[in-house]
């Protein structure tokens, strides 16, 4: 586990102006915590139809859990723990090393990793690995839209720019999600995204971001 400690937002700012530092609208945005639970419930709807189907599918395919849990950083860098339907191998964090990083930055992404079983690709490729992760948006962890949360070896290399990324819920979809997904191999590209996010952000504009995002997993558009 990586002893990254809580950082809140007073932490960031300097002695001087820690004072200016306010809270991004949508982490008290009531029509935001809104949609996340309508969704959310929707998406546990969805998990419960699909859960049985895809467990023994990913058994029959590759012995080992049926879900990948993992910490990652959310909110002003607190930690919590996802879950998502296990795409890779079992073993697939010790043989990380064997795999080539095909982006650039704090971000590891590979077209052809070994490490993902047939089920797997197929999991990806239409997101369905990751309806457990709407327990953490039911919960208020994650929300529906926002940035990917980040991984322990991610966030141990962060610079204050890159901390930004996380004044805002972690969500399931985002920027990267519907402007290019694994197609964009450049992290600070990620972080960029993020922050315009950010910028861009009202109410209405998670609902926009939903909508581009069902079109983007059923056209399966920059997923592997």
């Amino acid at each position: 586990m990586y002893q990254i400690p809580f950082l809140n937002i007073f932490q960031r700012a300097s002695t001087n102006n820690w004072h200016e530092i306010q809270p991004h609208p949508s982490v008290n945005s009531k029509f935001k915590r809104a949609l996340d639970i309508l969704g959310s419930l929707v998406g546990l709807l969805i998990l419960a139809v699909v859960f049985i189907p895809i467990a023994i599918a990913i058994k029959i395919d590759n012995p080992g859990p049926i879900f990948f849990t993992q910490e990652r950083y959310g909110l002003y860098g607190k930690t919590f723990r996802i879950r998502k339907f296990r795409s890779m191998v079992a073993d697939a964090e010790q043989l990380k090393n064997l795999v080539k990083n095909e982006s650039e930055g704090l971000i590891f992404k590979s077209k052809d990793d070994f490490r993902v079983t047939k089920i797997g690709r197929f999991l990806r490729s239409t997101s369905l690995d990751e309806l457990p992760q709407f327990w953490n948006v039911f919960v208020g962890e994650m929300s529906l839209v926002g940035t990917r949360p980040p991984t322990g070896d991610e966030v141990m290399h962060y610079n204050q720019r890159h901390w930004q990324r996380l004044d805002v819920k972690p969500g399931l979809t985002g920027e990267w999600q519907v402007n290019g997904r694994s197609q964009i191999a450049d992290f600070e590209s990620v972080v960029d995204l993020d922050l315009q996010y950010q910028k861009k952000w009202y109410p209405m504009y998670d609902l926009l971001v939903v909508f581009k995002t069902i079109y983007v997993i059923f056209a399966r558009i920059g997923a592997y």
